[in-house]
């Protein structure tokens, strides 16, 4: 079975990146977005810096996480910041994905979209929602999302609807990523129920806002050793 992947987003300190080199963490998100956490380019590019220097095997890739961008800003960003990842959380169509994807062939694109229980019972518009972006993306995250800002909500949603979500990543041949909420105390639960293809955490790592190195260590591991 393949290793379930990490993704810690909402990284803003180069020393707390740099406290982190020792993790098995797959990706590190840096969120242009508005936001707490939002980073500058120039502060992007101090992170991925600290990249080259992780411990464990391969280096985790930067991911950007935008909502709605126009290509320009992205042409700008990816200019400035070696993006192994491009995360799109609004109301990205598919045929957007599909120019983002063709503009940056070397990176992946990732689509957000959120999960409310009175949408997810309606199977038709959700199953042909998602076969529309089937080619233009290269993995597909599960948030709640928060409606005013279209970024995540650090809320869970009803995990029983993500094995509908994952037959459906499936068919579309893409990874199923989970986010909303988790927590090193919570996400071995999901993985041992749901066994999605990747888990990824923001504010259930933090403490009073800020990355706990503490708390990371103890998801990796329980996400790692699941």
């Amino acid at each position: 079975m393949a290793e379930t992947k990490v993704k810690i987003c909402g990284l803003q300190d180069v020393e707390v990146l740099k406290s982190m080199v020792h993790l098995p963490v797959d990706y590190i998100g840096l969120v242009f977005a508005p936001s707490r956490r939002k980073v500058s380019p120039e502060q992007a590019a101090g992170l991925a810096s600290v990249l080259g220097e992780w411990k464990t095997g391969q280096a985790p890739l930067a991911a950007g996480v935008f909502v709605n961008p126009e290509m320009d800003e992205l042409n700008g960003i990816l200019a400035a910041v070696p993006l192994g990842v491009i995360q799109l959380h609004g109301n990205e169509s598919p045929a957007f994905c599909r120019e983002v994807k063709e503009a940056f062939p070397s990176v992946q694109i990732w689509k957000a979209l959120p999960v409310a229980a009175a949408e997810i019972e309606d199977t038709d518009n959700n199953g042909s929602l998602l076969e529309s972006y089937t080619g233009a993306i290269d993995a597909l995250l599960l948030d709640t999302l928060d409606e005013a800002q279209r970024g995540g909500s650090g809320r869970t949603f009803a995990w029983d609807k993500i094995p509908a979500y994952r037959k459906r990543a499936r068919a579309m041949g893409v990874p199923l990523f989970v986010a909303g909420g988790l927590s090193p105390d919570n996400v071995g639960g999901l993985l041992e129920d749901y066994a999605p293809d990747g888990v990824d955490v923001s504010s259930g790592v933090e403490s009073d806002g800020v990355k706990d190195i503490a708390k990371m260590t103890a998801f990796v591991e329980r996400v790692k050793q699941s």
